[in-house]
């Protein structure tokens, strides 16, 4: 009895020595693991969008708005304690820049959440690696219907860009109530964005009482366009001719257009893929009076205005594209749902349960945001949607629509 009450009082003594040290070790009992953040070390996150090539524009624009969020963040004492640093990759814009970034974000055990990708070609493969692997990731940018379709969606993702089906319903309403236009034309490239916004385009169309005369495919990297375009022609010619493609293509078919018999007088209309200063130059004056629809930036919240004044600073420019602000919401979804699960040790660490952190993302609600408040679906879909169509001014995108 003497041992046993000698050895309990031992037990204690170690008990108390060990917390006088710095507490019990913080133990996982998340079902997908966790992430273990030591004290003094920062949260690493990792963005992943196009940095590089032909949209570049569109994709720093977002890198831009997820450091001013982290840089914000920081400034009012980080998560916990623990100050934000993020590990930026390429999404690339494509399947194979989605993929690469997305094993390489998993590879890292102390990678808490993605932001990306930019593109939506980029985002399936990615969200795929992503969910499979117990991550989460959450993009400012990709509107692809298919990645929050209930039969395609996985599970680690989310997304505060709008829905395709929300954008090419505006612009069908748009040429047909607005424009009084009864003929179109559609062309994408195979990428999930452009097809889907494609074909929502189309369906919304039709059911307004429009004629879709042509619906065409062309690769990514095509530079002439005459073929597809004097198809189209002989199709109609159409009154109006959606392609929401990306910079490089859009620009493009916008110049080779009226070169080609019968188009000369077709309405051009284009998407959020191409709204950035890159495409005005590549474009040149053929660009002048087309339309192009994507997000309605007129928040006119006193965040925005906060935001705009330290990306003119920090950056030197106004925003290249229109996603900076999803961006930032992105990243400020993601950091609250950090701080809410978060366990903190004794000693200023933290474990963060990968399992509980996506739980927090998609219970999501209300959240004040730049773009609107949020709220997040079962399927990851928590943008505030709002769409505008903007008619290219004096080399300009300029809101016209509602």
């Amino acid at each position: 009895m003497k041992k046993t009450i000698l050895y309990l009082v031992l037990v204690a003594m170690l008990a108390t020595i060990l917390s006088a040290c710095g507490g019990e070790k913080l133990e996982c009992t998340d079902e997908l693991g966790c992430v273990e953040i030591a004290e003094g070390d920062p949260i690493m996150l990792a963005s992943s969008l196009v940095i590089s090539g032909p949209n570049t524009q569109l994709g720093l624009d977002s890198q831009w708005g997820v450091e001013i969020a982290i840089k914000y963040a920081n400034e009012d004492g980080g998560v916990l304690g623990h100050t934000i640093e993020l590990q930026a990759e390429d999404d690339g814009c494509n399947a194979e820049g989605g993929q690469a970034s997305a094993q390489k974000v998993v590879s890292n055990p102390d990678i808490v959440a993605l932001i990306g990708t930019s593109c939506s070609g980029a985002g399936v493969p990615a969200s795929e690696i992503i969910s499979e692997a117990g991550y989460v990731m959450v993009s400012p940018s990709n509107t692809a219907p298919v990645l929050t379709d209930s039969a395609t969606h996985g599970a680690g993702y989310l997304r505060t860009a709008h829905n395709d089906k929300v954008q090419g319903r505006a612009m069908a309403e748009f040429a047909y109530n607005e424009l009084g236009l009864r003929t179109a034309a559609a062309i994408h490239d195979g990428d999930p964005y452009t097809e889907g916004l494609a074909s929502v385009f189309r369906a919304a169309f039709e059911e307004l009482g429009g004629e879709v005369v042509a619906f065409e495919a062309v690769t990514p990297d095509a530079t002439d366009l005459t073929p597809v375009l004097t198809t189209i022609a002989a199709a109609g010619p159409p009154e109006f001719l959606y392609y929401p493609v990306f910079i490089e293509l859009g620009a493009n078919i916008t110049k080779q257009s009226q070169e080609v018999d019968g188009l000369n007088n077709v309405v051009l209309a284009a998407a959020d893929g191409v709204q950035s200063p890159d495409f005005i130059a590549a474009a040149g004056d053929a660009a002048e009076g087309m339309y192009a629809s994507g997000p309605d930036l007129g928040f006119g919240n006193d965040l925005y205005k906060k935001f705009l004044a330290t990306y003119k600073e920090d950056y030197g420019t106004e925003p290249t594209a229109p996603f900076h602000a999803h961006a930032y919401d992105a990243t400020s979804i993601i950091l609250a749902a950090i701080e809410k699960v978060a366990v903190q040790g004794d000693d200023g660490s933290l474990m963060i349960g990968r399992q509980a952190l996506r739980e927090a993302l998609f219970a999501t609600s209300n959240f004040a945001g730049v773009t609107g408040t949020l709220t997040c679906d079962a399927n990851g879909d928590c943008a505030d949607p709002q769409i505008t169509v903007n008619e290219v001014q004096n080399g300009e995108f300029v809101p016209i629509w509602p």
